[in-house]
């Protein structure tokens, strides 16, 4: 005799192979389907690991029992916690806005019923999804910026001149150069090989930072430590980072409020990413 642990229907059979059994109702009993995007960023929108396995739950009993709405007890059963954690886990991710309870309406019955709503979860790990593409396109926009300026230079016949160097940056500003950056550029030119200036500008042109006075800043910390070639500059970049990063104490993360003045950053990034949906 066997049974159908999800329909509750039970098989009147002595002939039983356990084997056969465990494999129907591997199939039969359906699968749980989670999407690798919330896998990848559950973290970063403030749900803890043992939340994320309680949301799973969540999804199985609405998808596989037609539970919108378990008991702590219940969901306790099939984790390894008590219904007094379950119940403060429920509550935090309904304080921080990842479920919400709805009310749902069953045709079939006519009668509404209350349940755990997972849209605010998918808005937000459609948010976290959005920043992150909008991060690597502005990225690999720069990046491709930066390449094309690499090339440029090195097919260019006048790279080792002033000349070839006011061509390119009159290029990378889209304007002509006033006779002060022109000047700025001769002492460049002067003082450092001409592909250290470039490099200096791609790494200017990375960073948003389309001045001269920033481009000189680089060259000077370059020439301060006497670094004259490309392998100089990676190599004393790498130490720089080894420095920082055994040096640096840890930060202690803190929650901006939605209406404190810093969400002004915060309303710029969601609209590029408006912007992004809208061409589409």
């Amino acid at each position: 005799m066997t049974r159908n642990l999800h329909n509750n229907f039970i098989k009147c059979d002595h002939k039983v192979n356990i084997t056969a059994t465990f494999g129907a109702d591997l199939v039969l009993e359906g699968f749980t389907s989670i999407p690798s995007i919330i896998i990848k960023v559950y973290s970063h929108i403030g749900i803890t690991d043992f939340q994320m396995m309680l949301l799973i739950h969540l999804i199985r009993f609405k998808i596989e029992e037609k539970n919108y709405y378990p008991a702590p007890e219940t969901i306790a059963e099939v984790m390894e916690s008590d219904s007094e954690r379950i119940k403060k886990e429920l509550a935090d991710l309904l304080k921080k806005e990842i479920i919400a309870v709805s009310e749902y309406y069953d045709k079939k019955n006519n009668v509404i019923f209350e349940g755990y709503d997972f849209e605010p979860l998918f808005l937000k790990i459609s948010d976290a999804w959005a920043s992150a593409r909008a991060r690597e396109i502005v990225e690999s926009e720069d990046l491709i910026k930066a390449a094309a300026l690499e090339n440029e230079f090195l097919n260019n016949k006048l790279r080792d001149k002033p000349t070839g160097l006011i061509s390119i940056f009159e290029k990378e500003f889209g304007r002509l150069l006033s006779p002060i950056e022109v000047d700025q550029i001769h002492i460049w030119a002067g003082e450092v090989e001409s592909f250290l200036v470039i490099e200096a500008l791609k790494r200017a042109v990375l960073r948003g930072k389309h001045n001269f006075k920033y481009i000189n800043s680089i060259l000077m910390e370059w020439k301060k430590n006497n670094l004259h070639t490309l392998e100089d500059i990676a190599e004393y970049d790498q130490d720089f980072l080894k420095r920082r990063s055994a040096g640096a104490p840890q930060k202690t993360q803190q929650v901006t409020p939605k209406n404190s003045p810093a969400g002004g950053k915060d309303s710029k990034e969601k609209a590029f990413i408006r912007s992004l949906y809208n061409k589409a």
